[in-house]
């Protein structure tokens, strides 16, 4: 009787700790639907905003039922078509070639780095650490990559400087080797005679797929979302990628709705919709990393928490 007693005991304990866990589920399911139309509900609001009419968004804001919709700030794009086309497929191929080398060099560093038998990974890792401390500035890089390696006007101008390889990103790929790749597979491969590159294409890249698309896709937010290198570098237009072709755009329609303008041109003729037009631009800005982020999504958390996890 004890006995029977004693699971009687146990089984509405366990049975209330199952109610628990399930209120816990909903709640956390609520929350972080909760959060996830916080974040959601921007990108809605400006995509809409960016079909509103421009008398309609000056007179009663930001709405997602607005009164009147227009193309306005969409054919005035579609009338830079040329101007804008060039810059995106330069972004684009920018992007795609600097997300490889980025992939290629970091990983790289990384798995020598993370192998205990390389006498100089203590060096290189403390060389590598002391550039996330100290930085020369942007004079002394200007003059760098100016008077050394003369990629003023050209697209080594807009691959080379400040993104080619982060050192938090070879740290990142560094750990996710040490924890997730065990030492028995390299030995094991070496006893069957692979050299050193045998063993990094085809077992630590192949096993490292979540950090690599980590890594992959931080390079391409950087290279996608980078403006300052053609600000510093790039004086001719033609070298332009959408963000700097964008944010000429912009600065031409405060320009042209400022006074100023007036002094210059005719602005009694020309209708621009300015707010918009803004609306706009940030919707073409930002479409191709809200097509891409989704799909590279269960990849990313888990790269990033592995990696993350060893010093």
């Amino acid at each position: 009787f004890q006995a029977e007693d004693g699971i009687r005991d146990v089984a509405p304990s366990r049975g209330l700790r199952d109610v628990y866990k399930r209120q816990f589920q909903v709640a956390a399911v609520i929350v972080l639907g909760v959060l996830s139309l916080c974040a959601i509900l921007p990108f809605v609001l400006i995509f809409i905003a960016s079909f509103t009419e421009e008398k309609t968004l000056t007179q009663y804001g930001y709405t997602f039922f607005p009164r009147k919709l227009s193309l306005d700030a969409y054919k005035y794009l579609a009338n830079n078509f040329a101007t804008i086309g060039r810059a995106y497929l330069t972004s684009i191929c920018l992007t795609a070639v600097g997300t490889a080398l980025s992939m290629l060099l970091t990983t790289m560093f990384a798995y020598p780095l993370s192998r205990s038998d390389f006498k100089y990974r203590y060096p290189f890792a403390f060389f590598l650490f002391f550039t996330m401390l100290f930085h020369g500035g942007i004079v002394p890089s200007y003059m760098v990559w100016t008077r050394i390696f003369h990629v003023v006007d050209s697209y080594l101008a807009l691959l080379l400087p400040n993104l080619l390889m982060g050192a938090f990103n070879v740290l990142l790929v560094r750990n996710y080797y040490q924890t997730n790749v065990p030492a028995a597979i390299i030995e094991s491969a070496q006893i069957d005679g692979a050299n050193e590159l045998t063993i990094f294409w085809k077992i630590m890249l192949p096993l490292a797929v979540p950090v690599n698309v980590t890594v992959g896709l931080f390079a391409g937010l950087a290279y996608w979302n980078d403006w300052t290198n053609a600000l510093y570098y790039i004086r001719n237009v033609k070298f332009y990628g959408i963000q700097n072709v964008l944010m000429s755009i912009m600065n031409n329609i405060a320009f042209l709705s400022s006074g100023q303008a007036s002094q210059v041109v005719d602005t009694s003729q020309i209708t621009i919709p300015s707010v918009g037009m803004r609306m706009a631009l940030a919707v073409i800005g930002v479409l191709p990393i809200l097509i891409l982020f989704p799909l590279l999504q269960k990849h990313l958390i888990k790269g990033i928490v592995v990696g993350a996890v060893k010093g």
